[in-house]
């Protein structure tokens, strides 16, 4: 949905200790990658995951790519981020798949890998963790969303 393009770079390790202070401040439970491809920028990104989970922070990783094709291909730092990984979420968004049962996902076609105990296979359908969205509101006043905002739509209703 992005231009491949630099943004503002910012070093892993300035990443890392953002996060490792809102950790210390607000007590997170993890760190979620995901947007931009994260296995494009896996070297940077495997070491703010291996700083997270040192900080008993869990991680998780959204990508388009499939656990097999990253299990075979040679993007640097790929092997390391998996290795720091606690649950993959893998395979591109398809808008003519939706996904209405799980969290978290887009389409029927992701997947959901659990590379260690620390979560278990069913989070996914938790009740806990109900659909909710994430709202922009940009400086010139236009509005972005992210993520399935039916009934605040029906709440709200339509200008016509």
């Amino acid at each position: 949905m992005l231009e491949f393009v630099p943004r503002h770079l910012v070093p892993a390790e300035r990443v890392a200790e953002w996060i490792l202070h809102a950790h210390r401040r607000w007590n997170l439970e993890g760190v979620t990658f995901l947007g931009g491809e994260p296995m494009l920028q896996a070297k940077g990104l495997a070491l703010v995951a291996e700083r997270s989970r040192r900080a008993g922070l869990s991680v998780m990783v959204f990508t388009g790519f499939t656990l097999e094709y990253l299990g075979s291909c040679s993007l640097p730092g790929v092997k390391q981020l998996l290795a720091a990984t606690d649950l993959l979420v893998d395979g591109p968004y398809l808008a003519h798949c939706p996904e209405t049962k799980r969290h978290w996902v887009g389409s029927t076609n992701q997947r959901f890998h659990f590379l260690t105990d620390r979560y278990q296979p069913g989070l996914e359908y938790d009740p806990r963790f109900a659909r909710g969205i994430e709202l922009r509101i940009r400086s010139d006043g236009m509005a972005t969303y992210n993520g399935w905002p039916g009934e605040l739509i029906s709440e709200v209703g339509h200008e016509s």
